[in-house]
């Protein structure tokens, strides 16, 4: 009873948080500004939603939620460094163009 109360309160965090990052990203008025939505609350959104499948397939798995953890450790290295990538390229971009207006 009480790790299906916890599996519920993650699934509802988890998809508040991914909501509240999906919005950010249609809402937000530049690039900049948009790129913290996905990279930050959704992030964290998946997270607690992979974390409710780790508290609800892992004591009936034998493999403690290997692939869980796995996923978990994925998004939270890749989503930063995509982030910086995709701000780096961005402002190479905007200075580009400063440059040729100039």
């Amino acid at each position: 009873m009480i790790l299906d109360i916890l599996v519920g309160l993650l699934l509802l965090l988890g998809a508040g948080f991914t909501l509240l990052g999906s919005i950010g990203l249609a809402r937000l008025p530049d690039f900049f500004m948009r790129l913290h939505g996905p990279t930050k609350a959704t992030t964290l959104g998946v997270g607690a939603i992979v974390l409710a499948s780790l508290v609800h397939t892992g004591p009936e798995e034998g493999t403690a939620g290997l692939r869980e953890l796995a996923v978990t450790l994925f998004l939270f290295i890749t989503a930063p460094i995509t982030a910086h990538l995709l701000a780096k390229a961005a402002l190479a971009e905007v200075r580009r163009r400063k440059g040729r207006d100039q």
